[in-house]
């Protein structure tokens, strides 16, 4: 059995186990990246052998780690770790999935009211887990603005009532943790991905939010932005940061991770509804309030629906699709969770 792992901004690590049901019996590590000395390659195959079939990934890491440690004198990992082997090892033994294993249901925009594609971030996630949906790649689009605000904020903290109502911009809660997105209509570029646990089977959240959006820094260097991931969730370039993630796993086996990246926001506006300081402010990429925060619209010269169709076109070319939309049950069920969860006082309100 053989599993891989290619680690981010790093090197592909493959491993080949046998195993007799129950303990692993012989294991074979290599791969692109580098190690000195060389023969403690031997120790990192001697590691995995005898581990248990079902060892979780930080048991084989651990083990790994310990072996070389006892050869008292130093040995070098360039491009790649003792984790990137446990995960290799893992999906060898059939615990864990990678994107080769899926295929995906692409989902492009469809305009809707905003909080409708808040309650489809908890709709889908249950499809995919029941096996009524494939993994999905969705990109979202709105008709009206929004705020929405992460799991754990404080609507109190987070937003300027009389600046939300001059403007006419209600406030929604999400189900996944960080910060508050200003939603207006064109002014930002979400994505949601439903992907199984398995996916990112032995990641730490801090590796599997970069691992799970590794593909769109391919995709925005293709449209002449230099991006990178700054942990724990921001994706940020040279002139600043160009967008934030969340994550939420559930117990049914599957993971929730959105990204919203500003496209050409007004920051006059932002500011008079989300209630920011000067240093988040300058987060956000404006340094004063009579400016736009526009990262994708200044570094690209595109225009948005250009971006999201070159965004759709490389997962496309990336991964096995098929195309998709949203079913009349997804959609009922999202209307359902609009009038009973998101659109409350109790739920919007609560005090985390």
């Amino acid at each position: 059995m053989r599993g891989e792992f290619k680690v981010r901004g790093g090197k592909l690590v493959s491993v080949e186990v046998e195993s007799d049901g129950e303990t692993v019996t012989s294991a074979h590590v290599f791969g692109d990246f580098f190690l000195e000395p060389d023969d403690a390659l031997e120790d990192i195959d001697a590691a995995i052998v005898g581990q248990g079939v079902d060892a979780t990934a930080a048991v084989l890491s651990r083990a790994i780690t310990e072996r070389l440690e006892a050869r008292g004198e130093p040995v070098q990992l360039i491009g790649f770790d003792a984790e990137a082997v446990a995960v290799a090892a893992r999906r060898a033994l059939g615990h864990a999935s990678s994107w080769d294993d899926l295929e995906f249901d692409v989902i492009g925009p469809v305009t809707m009211p905003p909080i409708m594609h808040v309650a489809l971030d908890e709709v889908l996630p249950h499809e995919v887990a029941t096996g009524r949906r494939r993994p999905v790649f969705r990109i979202w689009d709105w008709d009206s603005p929004l705020v929405v605000i992460g799991s754990y904020q404080s609507v109190m903290n987070e937003i300027d009532a009389q600046g939300a109502a001059r403007h006419g911009i209600d406030v929604v809660r999400r189900i996944t943790g960080g910060g508050a997105m200003f939603m207006e209509p064109g002014n930002c570029i979400t994505y949601s991905l439903v992907v199984p646990t398995s996916l990112v089977e032995g990641l730490t959240f801090e590796q599997s939010y970069a691992y799970l959006d590794d593909w769109v820094m391919g995709a925005l260097a293709e449209i002449g932005v230099s991006a990178r991931y700054v942990p724990l969730n921001d994706i940020a370039s040279d002139q600043g940061k160009i967008g934030g993630a969340a994550q939420r796993r559930f117990a049914e086996g599957v993971v929730l991770h959105h990204v919203t990246m500003s496209y050409s926001i007004d920051a006059v506006k932002m500011g008079e509804v989300l209630r920011m300081g000067k240093e988040k402010l300058s987060d956000k990429g404006t340094r004063s309030a009579d400016k736009r925060v526009d990262p994708m619209r200044s570094q690209t010269g595109m225009a948005r629906q250009t971006i999201i169709d070159s965004f759709l076109d490389f997962f496309r070319s990336r991964y096995t699709t098929r195309e998709s939309t949203y079913t009349e049950g997804e959609l009922a069920a999202a209307r359902e969770l609009v009038a009973t969860k998101f659109s409350t006082p109790e739920w919007t309100n609560r005090v985390p």
